[in-house]
């Protein structure tokens, strides 16, 4: 096996669990309601932890061929995150992402 599909697994790994750990430890304010516990907010996590895993699986391979790449899925990264915190929905955060990513990369691709 290549040393990459390695890296690349192990990166994947690494972010999935961030995703589904930090939530656990960090805990700004205590917004959150009493009852739910640590195992409520591990499963509230899945979602968003699946979709990068995904978006990481998919997006390292393109930006190792190609680095314009970068800069469009930094931005569908930090939308993804910043829709997320705000709607703690997946859907609409999924959708806007890719939707950031598509605007960056033809605004690069264009200039």
């Amino acid at each position: 096996m290549r040393n990459e599909v390695l890296l690349l697994g192990l990166l994947v790994g690494c972010v999935n669990f961030l995703f589904r750990y930090l939530p656990l430890r960090i805990r700004p304010g205590q917004s959150r309601p009493a009852k739910r516990g640590v195992s409520g907010v591990f499963l509230d996590t899945i979602g968003i932890a699946s979709i990068c895993a995904l978006l990481v699986v998919s997006c390292v391979p393109e930006i190792a061929a190609d680095s314009r790449r970068l800069l469009p899925t930094l931005a569908g990264f930090a939308v993804l995150g910043v829709s997320f915190w705000k709607t703690r929905s997946i859907i609409l955060p999924t959708l806007l992402s890719a939707f950031a990513y598509g605007i960056v990369w033809k605004l690069l691709t264009e200039a």
